[in-house]
């Protein structure tokens, strides 16, 4: 498919989230949605507790490799599961609210 088509498709369409463009089902869209927040919540508490990727390792029962992972971004090399676990050992509480989609 050319880049105009595709330009053209998307033109006129608005997301209410950028995952909800770029993502192939709901599924992933809302995967990605969580594993996000969790990421950014994980960074500001490293950030706000002035922790080193080694400290940070240790409290997350990770290898620092794997902070450095997070502290990048890389959503793709970390499950919902890995980062429920990690922000649970970082003494993080997590809520959900799941509504009907609209």
């Amino acid at each position: 498919m050319s880049k105009k088509i595709i330009e053209d498709q998307f033109a006129n369409q608005r997301f209410a989230s950028v995952w909800d463009a770029i993502e192939d089902t709901p599924a992933l869209s809302e995967n990605m949605k969580l594993r996000s927040s969790l990421i950014v919540a994980l960074k500001d508490h490293i950030a706000h507790e002035g922790l080193s990727q080694i400290e940070a390792s240790k409290i997350f029962g990770v290898t620092q490799p794997r902070v450095s992972d997070l502290m990048r971004g890389k959503i793709d090399l970390f499950s919902l599961d890995m980062l429920v676990n990690m922000s649970a050992c970082a003494g993080l509480h997590i809520e959900m609210h799941v509504s009907k989609a609209a």
